[in-house]
Protein backbone atom coordinates (compact mmCIF):
# COMPACT_ATOMS: atom_id res chain seq x y z
CA UNK A 1 0.00 0.00 0.00
CA UNK A 2 1.24 3.48 -0.83
CA UNK A 3 0.27 6.47 1.31
CA UNK A 4 0.40 10.02 0.02
CA UNK A 5 1.62 12.66 2.43
CA UNK A 6 3.03 16.18 2.16
CA UNK A 7 5.08 18.13 4.65
CA UNK A 8 4.62 21.81 5.57
CA UNK A 9 7.42 24.35 5.43
CA UNK A 10 9.53 23.03 8.28
CA UNK A 11 13.19 22.15 7.72
CA UNK A 12 14.04 18.81 9.31
CA UNK A 13 17.57 18.16 10.51
CA UNK A 14 17.28 14.42 10.14
CA UNK A 15 18.94 12.09 12.64
CA UNK A 16 17.92 8.61 11.45
CA UNK A 17 18.98 5.59 13.49
CA UNK A 18 17.84 2.08 12.56
CA UNK A 19 14.67 3.33 10.92
CA UNK A 20 11.84 1.23 9.53
CA UNK A 21 10.68 2.31 6.07
CA UNK A 22 6.99 2.97 5.96
CA UNK A 23 4.81 1.53 3.20
CA UNK A 24 7.44 2.33 0.54
CA UNK A 25 5.87 5.76 0.39
CA UNK A 26 6.38 7.84 -2.74
CA UNK A 27 4.51 11.12 -2.27
CA UNK A 28 2.61 12.59 -5.18
CA UNK A 29 0.31 15.58 -5.42
CA UNK A 30 -3.25 14.56 -4.43
CA UNK A 31 -5.94 15.27 -6.98
CA UNK A 32 -8.69 15.85 -4.43
CA UNK A 33 -6.92 18.74 -2.73
CA UNK A 34 -8.32 22.26 -3.18
CA UNK A 35 -6.91 23.94 -6.25
CA UNK A 36 -5.20 26.91 -4.59
CA UNK A 37 -3.50 25.60 -1.46
CA UNK A 38 -4.59 22.01 -1.19
CA UNK A 39 -2.04 19.66 0.28
CA UNK A 40 0.64 22.02 -0.88
CA UNK A 41 4.10 20.52 -1.34
CA UNK A 42 7.09 22.34 0.13
CA UNK A 43 8.79 24.80 -2.19
CA UNK A 44 12.15 24.22 -3.79
CA UNK A 45 15.07 24.79 -1.48
CA UNK A 46 16.78 27.51 -3.52
CA UNK A 47 15.21 30.96 -2.98
CA UNK A 48 14.26 32.63 -6.23
CA UNK A 49 13.20 36.02 -4.89
CA UNK A 50 15.78 38.57 -5.91
CA UNK A 51 14.56 41.48 -3.78
CA UNK A 52 16.11 40.38 -0.49
CA UNK A 53 17.15 42.49 2.48
CA UNK A 54 18.98 41.59 5.68
CA UNK A 55 19.15 44.77 7.78
CA UNK A 56 21.58 45.10 10.65
CA UNK A 57 20.22 45.43 14.18
CA UNK A 58 21.41 45.76 17.73
CA UNK A 59 22.15 42.47 19.44
CA UNK A 60 18.97 40.84 20.81
CA UNK A 61 18.31 41.85 24.38
CA UNK A 62 20.12 45.20 24.10
CA UNK A 63 16.94 46.96 23.05
CA UNK A 64 13.29 46.24 23.70
CA UNK A 65 9.95 47.74 22.79
CA UNK A 66 7.69 47.67 19.77
CA UNK A 67 9.43 47.52 16.41
CA UNK A 68 8.56 50.57 14.32
CA UNK A 69 10.47 49.99 11.08
CA UNK A 70 11.17 47.25 8.58
CA UNK A 71 14.88 47.55 9.36
CA UNK A 72 14.31 46.54 12.99
CA UNK A 73 12.01 43.57 12.35
CA UNK A 74 14.93 41.14 12.54
CA UNK A 75 15.37 41.76 16.27
CA UNK A 76 11.94 40.28 17.00
CA UNK A 77 12.08 37.31 14.60
CA UNK A 78 13.19 33.98 16.03
CA UNK A 79 14.50 30.66 14.79
CA UNK A 80 13.08 27.65 16.63
CA UNK A 81 14.60 24.19 16.83
CA UNK A 82 12.20 21.50 18.04
CA UNK A 83 13.97 18.31 19.12
CA UNK A 84 12.22 15.02 19.75
CA UNK A 85 11.26 11.63 18.40
CA UNK A 86 8.92 11.61 15.42
CA UNK A 87 7.43 8.99 13.13
CA UNK A 88 7.37 9.61 9.39
CA UNK A 89 5.49 7.49 6.82
CA UNK A 90 8.61 7.27 4.65
CA UNK A 91 11.47 7.21 7.15
CA UNK A 92 9.78 5.52 10.10
CA UNK A 93 10.80 6.47 13.64
CA UNK A 94 13.68 8.89 14.03
CA UNK A 95 15.17 11.25 16.55
CA UNK A 96 15.42 14.61 14.91
CA UNK A 97 15.23 18.36 15.06
CA UNK A 98 12.95 20.52 12.97
CA UNK A 99 13.68 24.19 12.42
CA UNK A 100 11.10 26.86 11.79
CA UNK A 101 10.60 30.57 12.37
CA UNK A 102 8.44 32.67 14.67
CA UNK A 103 8.13 36.18 16.06
CA UNK A 104 7.88 37.84 19.47
CA UNK A 105 4.62 39.70 20.24
CA UNK A 106 5.28 40.79 23.83
CA UNK A 107 8.42 42.06 25.61
CA UNK A 108 8.09 39.21 28.13
CA UNK A 109 9.04 36.72 25.41
CA UNK A 110 5.65 35.48 24.22
CA UNK A 111 6.10 34.40 20.60
CA UNK A 112 3.98 33.04 17.76
CA UNK A 113 4.84 30.17 15.42
CA UNK A 114 3.11 27.23 13.71
CA UNK A 115 1.74 24.19 15.50
CA UNK A 116 3.62 21.87 13.15
CA UNK A 117 6.91 23.48 14.21
CA UNK A 118 6.62 22.68 17.92
CA UNK A 119 3.94 20.15 18.89
CA UNK A 120 5.27 16.84 20.15
CA UNK A 121 8.81 18.11 20.65
CA UNK A 122 10.68 17.19 23.81
CA UNK A 123 12.88 20.30 23.75
CA UNK A 124 12.64 23.76 22.19
CA UNK A 125 15.67 25.93 21.49
CA UNK A 126 15.36 29.52 20.28
CA UNK A 127 17.76 32.00 18.67
CA UNK A 128 16.70 35.63 18.33
CA UNK A 129 17.43 37.80 15.33
CA UNK A 130 20.01 35.41 13.91
CA UNK A 131 22.31 35.77 16.91
CA UNK A 132 23.60 32.23 17.52
CA UNK A 133 25.89 33.24 20.39
CA UNK A 134 23.03 32.83 22.86
CA UNK A 135 20.48 30.01 22.96
CA UNK A 136 17.17 30.50 24.76
CA UNK A 137 14.93 27.81 26.18
CA UNK A 138 11.21 28.01 25.50
CA UNK A 139 8.03 26.19 26.47
CA UNK A 140 4.71 25.78 24.73
CA UNK A 141 1.81 27.80 26.15
CA UNK A 142 -0.90 26.64 23.77
CA UNK A 143 -1.44 25.14 20.32
CA UNK A 144 -4.11 24.92 17.64
CA UNK A 145 -3.44 22.09 15.23
CA UNK A 146 -6.44 22.95 13.03
CA UNK A 147 -5.36 26.59 12.66
CA UNK A 148 -1.65 25.64 12.64
CA UNK A 149 -0.82 28.21 15.30
CA UNK A 150 1.19 27.91 18.49
CA UNK A 151 2.34 30.30 21.21
CA UNK A 152 5.57 29.76 23.13
CA UNK A 153 7.20 31.50 26.09
CA UNK A 154 10.88 32.34 25.70
CA UNK A 155 12.93 32.57 28.88
CA UNK A 156 14.43 35.98 29.64
CA UNK A 157 13.54 39.41 28.36
CA UNK A 158 12.60 42.09 27.85
CA UNK A 159 12.71 41.63 24.09
CA UNK A 160 11.81 43.75 21.07
CA UNK A 161 8.46 42.69 19.67
CA UNK A 162 6.21 43.09 16.64
CA UNK A 163 2.77 44.68 16.55
CA UNK A 164 -0.15 43.64 14.37
CA UNK A 165 -1.18 45.49 11.22
CA UNK A 166 -4.51 47.11 12.14
CA UNK A 167 -5.69 48.46 8.78
CA UNK A 168 -7.82 46.72 6.13
CA UNK A 169 -5.60 44.41 4.09
CA UNK A 170 -5.95 45.16 0.39
CA UNK A 171 -4.68 43.51 -2.76
CA UNK A 172 -1.44 45.19 -3.83
CA UNK A 173 -0.16 45.90 -0.31
CA UNK A 174 3.63 45.58 -0.18
CA UNK A 175 4.62 42.77 2.18
CA UNK A 176 7.80 41.01 3.28
CA UNK A 177 8.40 37.43 4.42
CA UNK A 178 10.81 37.47 7.38
CA UNK A 179 12.50 34.43 8.85
CA UNK A 180 15.22 31.83 8.64
CA UNK A 181 14.79 29.72 5.49
CA UNK A 182 16.47 26.36 4.94
CA UNK A 183 17.24 25.97 8.64
CA UNK A 184 20.20 28.35 8.37
CA UNK A 185 20.94 31.01 11.00
CA UNK A 186 21.08 33.82 8.42
CA UNK A 187 18.03 36.09 8.49
CA UNK A 188 16.27 36.66 5.17
CA UNK A 189 13.64 39.12 4.00
CA UNK A 190 11.81 38.66 0.68
CA UNK A 191 9.46 41.18 -0.90
CA UNK A 192 6.08 40.74 -2.56
CA UNK A 193 2.49 41.94 -2.59
CA UNK A 194 -0.86 40.69 -1.35
CA UNK A 195 -2.41 39.04 -4.41
CA UNK A 196 -5.65 37.77 -2.87
CA UNK A 197 -7.47 38.74 0.33
CA UNK A 198 -9.45 35.53 0.81
CA UNK A 199 -7.82 32.34 -0.47
CA UNK A 200 -8.77 28.76 0.42
CA UNK A 201 -6.77 27.69 3.48
CA UNK A 202 -7.41 23.94 3.47
CA UNK A 203 -4.22 21.87 3.56
CA UNK A 204 -3.34 18.37 4.66
CA UNK A 205 -1.89 19.64 7.96
CA UNK A 206 -4.39 22.39 8.91
CA UNK A 207 -7.86 23.70 8.11
CA UNK A 208 -8.11 27.48 7.89
CA UNK A 209 -11.22 28.76 6.12
CA UNK A 210 -9.57 31.83 4.63
CA UNK A 211 -5.96 32.97 4.26
CA UNK A 212 -4.01 35.71 2.53
CA UNK A 213 -2.30 34.86 -0.76
CA UNK A 214 0.94 36.70 -1.55
CA UNK A 215 4.14 36.33 -3.59
CA UNK A 216 6.83 37.14 -1.00
CA UNK A 217 8.78 33.90 -1.33
CA UNK A 218 8.49 31.35 1.47
CA UNK A 219 11.02 28.53 1.75
CA UNK A 220 11.33 25.57 4.13
CA UNK A 221 12.26 26.98 7.53
CA UNK A 222 10.00 30.04 7.14
CA UNK A 223 7.12 28.21 8.84
CA UNK A 224 5.62 30.36 11.59
CA UNK A 225 7.50 33.50 10.62
CA UNK A 226 5.81 36.87 10.11
CA UNK A 227 4.59 38.51 6.94
CA UNK A 228 5.13 42.23 7.59
CA UNK A 229 4.44 45.53 5.88
CA UNK A 230 6.89 48.35 5.14
CA UNK A 231 6.56 49.63 8.73
CA UNK A 232 7.28 46.26 10.31
CA UNK A 233 3.68 45.50 11.31
CA UNK A 234 2.52 41.88 11.14
CA UNK A 235 0.16 41.34 8.21
CA UNK A 236 0.01 37.56 8.66
CA UNK A 237 1.59 34.35 9.95
CA UNK A 238 3.25 32.43 7.11
CA UNK A 239 2.32 28.78 6.97
CA UNK A 240 1.96 27.34 3.45
CA UNK A 241 3.32 27.56 -0.09
CA UNK A 242 2.53 26.28 -3.54
CA UNK A 243 5.89 26.80 -5.19
CA UNK A 244 5.02 25.68 -8.71
CA UNK A 245 2.36 28.39 -8.89
CA UNK A 246 4.43 31.00 -7.01
CA UNK A 247 1.65 31.22 -4.41
CA UNK A 248 2.34 31.68 -0.70
CA UNK A 249 -0.14 31.84 2.15
CA UNK A 250 -0.40 33.55 5.53
CA UNK A 251 -2.99 33.56 8.30
CA UNK A 252 -4.44 37.07 8.59
CA UNK A 253 -4.59 39.01 11.90
CA UNK A 254 -8.40 38.87 12.13
CA UNK A 255 -8.19 35.06 12.13
CA UNK A 256 -4.98 34.68 14.12
CA UNK A 257 -5.36 37.20 16.97
CA UNK A 258 -8.45 35.71 18.73
CA UNK A 259 -6.81 32.27 18.69
CA UNK A 260 -3.42 33.59 19.81
CA UNK A 261 -5.01 35.35 22.80
CA UNK A 262 -6.40 32.01 24.02
CA UNK A 263 -3.13 30.19 23.33
CA UNK A 264 -1.20 32.85 25.26
CA UNK A 265 -3.45 32.16 28.26
CA UNK A 266 -2.51 28.48 28.18
CA UNK A 267 -5.61 27.22 26.39
CA UNK A 268 -5.35 24.84 23.43
CA UNK A 269 -7.78 25.63 20.62
CA UNK A 270 -9.24 23.15 18.10
CA UNK A 271 -6.65 20.60 19.08
CA UNK A 272 -6.36 17.10 20.53
CA UNK A 273 -2.57 17.30 20.85
CA UNK A 274 -1.14 15.74 17.70
CA UNK A 275 1.35 16.86 15.08
CA UNK A 276 0.06 15.20 11.96
CA UNK A 277 -1.22 15.37 8.42
CA UNK A 278 -3.92 13.87 6.24
CA UNK A 279 -2.87 10.77 4.28
CA UNK A 280 -4.64 8.40 1.92
CA UNK A 281 -3.79 5.28 -0.05
CA UNK A 282 -3.68 5.31 -3.84
CA UNK A 283 -6.67 3.00 -4.09
CA UNK A 284 -8.69 4.93 -1.51
CA UNK A 285 -8.94 1.95 0.82
CA UNK A 286 -7.33 3.85 3.70
CA UNK A 287 -7.40 7.52 4.65
CA UNK A 288 -6.90 9.34 7.90
CA UNK A 289 -4.67 11.60 9.95
CA UNK A 290 -1.09 10.38 10.20
CA UNK A 291 0.29 11.11 13.67
CA UNK A 292 3.93 12.18 13.65
CA UNK A 293 4.12 12.99 17.36
CA UNK A 294 1.84 13.54 20.35
CA UNK A 295 1.83 16.24 23.02
CA UNK A 296 2.22 14.75 26.50
CA UNK A 297 -0.88 15.14 28.68
CA UNK A 298 -3.14 15.93 25.72
CA UNK A 299 -6.43 14.21 24.90
CA UNK A 300 -4.66 12.18 22.22
CA UNK A 301 -1.85 11.18 24.57
CA UNK A 302 -4.23 10.22 27.37
CA UNK A 303 -6.28 8.12 24.93
CA UNK A 304 -3.19 6.12 23.99
CA UNK A 305 -2.61 7.58 20.53
CA UNK A 306 1.07 7.46 19.60
CA UNK A 307 3.39 8.45 16.77
CA UNK A 308 2.85 6.25 13.71
CA UNK A 309 -0.89 5.84 14.30
CA UNK A 310 -3.44 6.78 11.65
CA UNK A 311 -6.65 8.27 13.05
CA UNK A 312 -9.23 6.95 10.59
CA UNK A 313 -12.48 7.99 12.29
CA UNK A 314 -13.83 10.47 14.83
CA UNK A 315 -17.36 9.92 16.11
CA UNK A 316 -17.70 7.18 13.47
CA UNK A 317 -17.03 9.63 10.62
CA UNK A 318 -14.28 8.67 8.10
CA UNK A 319 -11.47 11.22 7.86
CA UNK A 320 -9.28 12.72 5.11
CA UNK A 321 -11.06 11.16 2.13
CA UNK A 322 -10.34 14.40 0.23
CA UNK A 323 -6.70 14.55 1.36
CA UNK A 324 -7.27 17.48 3.74
CA UNK A 325 -7.84 18.03 7.46
CA UNK A 326 -11.26 19.63 6.84
CA UNK A 327 -13.52 16.87 8.20
CA UNK A 328 -11.19 16.15 11.12
CA UNK A 329 -11.15 19.80 12.16
CA UNK A 330 -14.88 20.31 11.62
CA UNK A 331 -15.56 17.49 14.08
CA UNK A 332 -13.09 18.86 16.64
CA UNK A 333 -14.57 22.35 16.33
CA UNK A 334 -18.08 21.00 16.90
CA UNK A 335 -17.12 19.62 20.33
CA UNK A 336 -15.83 21.17 23.55
CA UNK A 337 -12.30 20.30 24.61
CA UNK A 338 -13.72 18.19 27.47
CA UNK A 339 -16.25 16.20 25.41
CA UNK A 340 -15.88 12.44 25.08
CA UNK A 341 -15.30 11.75 21.37
CA UNK A 342 -15.02 8.26 19.89
CA UNK A 343 -11.82 7.59 17.94
CA UNK A 344 -10.67 4.75 15.68
CA UNK A 345 -7.01 4.16 14.90
CA UNK A 346 -4.97 1.94 12.57
CA UNK A 347 -1.56 1.01 14.01
CA UNK A 348 0.63 -0.58 11.35
CA UNK A 349 3.56 -1.11 13.72
CA UNK A 350 1.58 -3.82 15.51
CA UNK A 351 -0.95 -4.59 12.74
CA UNK A 352 -3.87 -3.54 14.93
CA UNK A 353 -7.14 -1.67 14.65
CA UNK A 354 -8.03 0.14 17.89
CA UNK A 355 -11.04 2.00 19.22
CA UNK A 356 -11.49 4.25 22.23
CA UNK A 357 -12.41 7.77 23.25
CA UNK A 358 -10.83 11.16 23.66
CA UNK A 359 -11.61 12.20 27.26
CA UNK A 360 -12.90 8.70 27.92
CA UNK A 361 -11.96 5.06 27.44
CA UNK A 362 -8.36 4.45 26.39
CA UNK A 363 -7.71 2.79 23.03
CA UNK A 364 -8.18 -0.99 22.97
CA UNK A 365 -7.49 -3.51 20.20
CA UNK A 366 -10.65 -4.62 18.41
CA UNK A 367 -9.07 -6.28 15.38
CA UNK A 368 -5.70 -7.41 14.06
CA UNK A 369 -4.62 -7.79 10.47
CA UNK A 370 -1.86 -9.98 9.07
CA UNK A 371 1.63 -8.88 8.31
CA UNK A 372 1.28 -5.14 8.73
CA UNK A 373 3.29 -2.67 6.70
CA UNK A 374 5.97 -1.91 9.29
CA UNK A 375 4.87 1.71 9.29
CA UNK A 376 6.83 3.66 11.88
CA UNK A 377 6.45 2.72 15.53
CA UNK A 378 8.75 -0.26 16.11
CA UNK A 379 12.39 -0.18 15.09
CA UNK A 380 15.01 -2.87 14.97
CA UNK A 381 16.77 -3.46 18.29
CA UNK A 382 20.08 -1.59 18.55
CA UNK A 383 23.29 -3.62 18.55
CA UNK A 384 24.47 -4.83 21.93
CA UNK A 385 27.87 -3.17 21.62
CA UNK A 386 27.05 0.55 21.77
CA UNK A 387 29.54 1.59 24.43
CA UNK A 388 31.22 4.85 23.50
CA UNK A 389 30.19 7.56 21.06
CA UNK A 390 31.77 9.65 18.34
CA UNK A 391 30.70 12.95 16.79
CA UNK A 392 29.43 12.87 13.23
CA UNK A 393 29.07 16.02 11.09
CA UNK A 394 27.04 16.55 7.94
CA UNK A 395 28.88 17.46 4.73
CA UNK A 396 28.25 21.20 5.17
CA UNK A 397 29.11 21.31 8.87
CA UNK A 398 25.66 22.62 9.76
CA UNK A 399 24.76 19.89 12.26
CA UNK A 400 26.58 17.46 14.53
CA UNK A 401 25.37 14.28 16.20
CA UNK A 402 26.90 11.97 18.80
CA UNK A 403 26.31 8.37 17.70
CA UNK A 404 27.38 4.99 19.15
CA UNK A 405 30.72 3.69 17.94
CA UNK A 406 28.97 0.58 16.63
CA UNK A 407 27.01 2.66 14.10
CA UNK A 408 29.70 2.69 11.43
CA UNK A 409 27.46 2.91 8.37
CA UNK A 410 26.85 6.61 7.74
CA UNK A 411 25.58 9.02 5.13
CA UNK A 412 26.21 12.73 5.72
CA UNK A 413 25.32 14.06 2.27
CA UNK A 414 22.66 16.68 1.62
CA UNK A 415 19.18 15.15 1.83
CA UNK A 416 17.56 15.82 -1.54
CA UNK A 417 14.17 14.74 -2.75
CA UNK A 418 10.86 15.96 -4.03
CA UNK A 419 7.21 16.15 -3.19
CA UNK A 420 5.24 16.07 -6.41
CA UNK A 421 6.96 18.46 -8.79
CA UNK A 422 8.77 20.39 -6.06
CA UNK A 423 12.34 19.71 -4.97
CA UNK A 424 13.85 20.19 -1.53
CA UNK A 425 17.28 19.97 0.10
CA UNK A 426 18.30 19.86 3.76
CA UNK A 427 21.27 19.01 5.94
CA UNK A 428 21.07 15.40 7.15
CA UNK A 429 22.90 12.71 9.06
CA UNK A 430 22.12 9.01 8.79
CA UNK A 431 23.91 6.65 11.16
CA UNK A 432 23.04 2.99 11.55
CA UNK A 433 24.40 -0.52 11.32
CA UNK A 434 23.10 -0.80 7.75
CA UNK A 435 22.79 2.47 5.83
CA UNK A 436 21.12 0.69 2.91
Amino acid sequence: MKLRIFTPLLVFVLFVALVSLACGSTPAEPTAAPAQVGAAPPPTAAPVQADTEAPSIDAPGETSGAVSSLQDVQGAVIQIEAQGTFVDPEFGEYAGAGRGSGFIIDPSGIAVTNNHVVTGAALLKVWIGGDTSKTYNARILGVSECSDLAVIQIEGGPFPYLEWYDQPIKVGLDVYTAGFPLGEPEYALTKGIISKEHADGETNWASVDSVLMHDATINPGNSGGPLVDADGKVVGVNYAAYKSADQYFAIAPDVAIPIIKKLSAGQDVDSIGVNGAAVRSDDGSLAGIWVSSVKSGSQAGDAGITGGDIIVELEGFPLAADGTMADYCDIIRSHDQSDAVSVSVVRFATAEYLEGQLNGDELAVVQTFGGGDNTGGDTDAPPANTAGYYTLYDDNGAIALNVPNAWTQTDTSVWEGNWGSSDFAAASIIATTDVS
